[in-house]
């Protein structure tokens, strides 16, 4: 009954059966076939049906408690008996920019602490490491802050804040505001998709700017490389593993109106999330605070915000 508790689990995520066929990779049909065979073999209704929509009841919210728990555990018995001691296997995810950086210096720590610990770094954008760790496959992501609520399963660990700039081809004249040069050159967009692109055209939409669209990916430094060959502008993170900037390009700072990029650690809460976890979410933190570094040519001589953001 694995897959219909992982079918559960994603219409709570999502909200609708149709929500969660569409990011299970089944039609609607097969997830409603999915929970009506679960509920036949529990004896009982998940969700209260009314004409054409379900809303999950106190015995669905008590089965999907359970079955995250289920689901856990069932993508852990590969594991080595003795996880609890010096041995096991970690498994992270990480989205591609911290992996040189954030995680390698937190496994570097890790790894003198527990030798024997087995690690597996899996890649992925935010949203992917998000159901991976829904479905068990990963103990924990190392990724962008979602721009929407998180499940109460999980908890989130503020590690950097990244400043959003404008880059720019080196031969633009500095006169030129950043409110101009958006919209008066072509534009290369953070893909919308992913979450710092939605952060990206969120901007746009209350700055009131009319962008010239040019190119759309989800690779910063393709953009950072794009506008070095004067293809255009782009508003990007300012990353730690992708300085230094290459010649080519000028930063433009968006003054009082910066916005960041959040990266942090999402994993499960304490009564089920791997032993090793909690070390190396303690290693994440230190590693956060090595990361400071200054800004690059062309841009305002002042320590940036690659740090752990303050306390509310």
């Amino acid at each position: 009954m694995i897959p219909e508790l992982k079918t559960l689990i994603a219409v709570c995520r999502y909200g609708t059966f149709a929500s969660a066929g569409e990011q299970i990779g089944l039609t609607q049909s097969a997830v409603s076939s999915q929970i009506k065979r679960l509920e036949d073999a529990l004896g009982f209704p998940l969700f209260d049906r009314t004409g054409r929509s379900a809303t999950l009841n106190a015995a669905g919210q008590t089965t999907v408690e359970r079955a995250e728990v289920i689901c856990a555990l069932f993508s852990r018995l590969g594991d080595p008996p003795d996880e609890s001691a010096t041995q096991g296997v970690l498994r992270i995810g990480s989205i591609a920019s911290a992996q040189p950086t954030l995680v390698a210096r937190a496994l570097e720590g890790l790894r003198r602490l527990f030798p024997q610990v087995r690690v597996h770094v899996s890649p992925g954008v935010s949203m992917r490491l998000m159901d991976d760790l829904d479905a068990g496959k990963i103990d924990a992501a190392v990724m962008i802050r979602p721009p929407f609520g998180m499940p109460s399963d999980l908890a989130w660990q503020s590690l950097v804040h990244e400043p959003f700039v404008l880059i720019v081809p080196k031969e633009e004249t500095a006169r030129k505001d950043w409110r101009t040069l958006i919209q008066a050159r072509p534009f290369l967009r953070y893909d919308r998709v992913s979450f710092g692109g939605r952060m990206v055209e969120g901007f746009l939409r209350r700055q009131g700017l009319a962008v010239n669209e040019a190119v759309e990916l989800d690779e910063i430094p393709g953009l950072i490389h794009l506008a070095s060959k004067g293809v255009g502008v782009a508003l990007v993170p300012l990353v730690e593993a992708h300085l230094p900037l290459p010649d080519g390009v000028r930063v433009i700072s968006l003054q009082e109106h910066t916005f960041h990029r959040e990266i942090g650690l999402l994993q499960r809460r304490a009564q089920s999330r791997s032993p090793f976890v909690a070390h190396f979410s303690r290693s994440l933190a230190e590693a956060s605070q090595i990361g400071r570094v200054k800004a690059p040519a062309g841009a305002k001589a002042q320590m940036l915000a690659f740090r752990r953001p303050k306390a509310p």
